[in-house]
């Protein structure tokens, strides 16, 4: 019988074999693998069986040296670690055996992989869409491998990684994370396993930031979560989704579980992930809001600002947010003013004010905010529509008629409101949140307000408590 069996023997003990393989090898004639794999399996062979090895990167010479002897008819089991459909030898076999013209019979009987034997000492870092990406580059183009990476990078893929390290190959996994980085956050579980199903078995969960390329070796399996895999217990979990009902059923309604399934979807798209959380947590909003991912570039945002602003309201005594007009306080979520006793007020339309603009021959907003200011100068001022109220504010605190506890700055136009903009950020003392540019809106400044009432579910980026 002319035949080659292509078995896959798992990472090397028996008990993760599959009992075809075992069933295989104790049939078969010959046996060809590399050197190191063959006491692996010398205990499950026959007695006389012959035994065909040879060293690193004599792939070829092993296929053929199996074709040469099933062509003489006997039962041959070429072996290759892991599956041998994953980088193993049953792609060559069948390769060579179109190449060959052969009719040779040939049987793949599938192996538990490398990085599903990693996986299970790991936890269950696998448990929804995953990649396997293979860092040697001996017959592969260093530019696809990294093109390969950016792509399963940006699609949040779970992914395992294949060949990481080598006496030559030792700068490949450091850009690897280089890579990751750019996509996924700096805490997201990672794991490493060495000699994995092996007495040398050494398992290792840390995550992408503090990763160290230099602890691994070839013989290692590195695991990469996605956007939403944890640790817990010890171990490295990426849930399929079973329990996202059951958790939101109680607290989460419809509307707030989009958005916070939107605010993943945005978080994933941002070109740079490891932002600090005050400013991301605007940034979120922003984005959900307008669509405009260039918020990323032109919001800007004090160190705590949202953070420092929110204890005002909620701590510090300030129980008033002042909008230039009244569309901007339309957008502010009512349940969280109601949830903190908290006032928002509009002077645009109350009695007098027109009069008084028309008096000085200064626009109706700057009357507006002179008398907001006069009756709160320490509430939080929001802008998202009129640059010449915000310019108002400017005035009014340099001459020690306004010490708001923080500054939306959102004003959108075409006139003066880059100058506005520019004028509010020398205020060092005050947080601000300011949106360079053209590009504002009372929609915008609204939301922005509305992260502010909501910092404290930054953390757990649960949005929407109020919708």
């Amino acid at each position: 019988m002319k035949k080659i069996t292509i078995i896959g023997i798992g990472p090397g003990s028996i008990s993760d074999m599959t009992s075809g393989a075992i069933e295989a090898l104790g049939k078969c004639d010959a046996v060809v693998g590399y050197n190191y794999y063959l006491p692996f399996v010398r205990h499950l062979l026959r007695p006389g069986a012959i035994e065909a090895g040879s060293g690193m990167k004599q792939e070829m010479a092993r296929v053929e040296v199996a074709f040469g002897l099933a062509e003489e008819g006997k039962d041959v089991c070429v072996i290759s670690s892991g599956d041998a459909g994953i980088y193993g030898m049953a792609p060559l076999v069948l390769e060579m055996k179109r190449k060959l013209g052969s009719d040779v019979e040939v049987e793949v009987i599938p192996g538990i992989s490398a990085f599903q034997k990693a996986a299970s000492l790991l936890g269950a870092p696998v448990g929804h869409d995953f990649c396997v990406i293979s860092l040697s580059d001996l017959m592969t183009p260093w530019a696809l491998i990294e093109k390969r990476i950016t792509a399963a990078a940006g699609a949040d893929f779970v992914t395992a990684v294949y060949n990481p390290r080598s006496v030559g190959r030792y700068w490949q996994l450091h850009r690897l994370k280089e890579l990751f980085l750019k996509e996924r956050d700096a805490s997201t579980p990672v794991g490493y396993v060495r000699q994995a199903g092996r007495p040398d078995e050494e398992a290792v969960l840390t995550t992408l930031g503090e990763f160290d390329p230099d602890k691994v070796d070839m013989f290692t399996v590195v695991l990469i979560g996605n956007s939403r895999s944890y640790t817990w217990d010890g171990r490295f979990i990426t849930p399929r989704g079973y329990y996202r009902d059951e958790e939101n059923s109680e607290d989460v309604g419809k509307g707030q579980a989009i958005m916070m399934e939107s605010f993943r979807t945005i978080e994933s798209e941002l070109s740079d992930r490891n932002i600090p959380l005050d400013r991301k947590w605007a940034l979120l909003h922003a984005i959900h809001t307008t669509a405009d991912f260039e918020m990323e570039k032109i919001l800007l945002a004090d160190d705590d600002a949202l953070g420092r602003i929110y204890r005002s309201l909620t701590e510090g005594g300030v129980r008033t947010i002042i909008t230039d007009v009244t569309m901007a306080a339309a957008g502010i979520r009512k349940g969280a003013l109601a949830r903190l006793g908290i006032e928002v007020k509009c002077y645009l339309n109350e009695p007098g004010v027109a009069e008084e603009a028309a008096r000085l021959g200064i626009t109706r907003t700057q009357a507006a905010i002179r008398r907001a200011a006069a009756e709160h100068p320490d509430a939080l001022y929001v802008f998202g529509n009129a640059p010449t109220a915000l310019m108002e504010l400017c005035s009014l605190i340099r001459h020690g008629k306004a010490r708001p506890c923080g500054i939306v700055a959102a004003p959108v136009g075409f006139v003066h409101v880059c100058e506005s903009k520019h004028m509010v950020k020398p205020f060092d003392g005050i947080p601000k949140i300011i949106v360079e540019g053209r590009k504002g809106g009372s929609n915008l400044a609204a939301t922005l307000t509305n992260a502010i009432l909501c910092r404290p579910d930054a953390e757990q980026l649960r949005p929407g408590r109020d919708v």
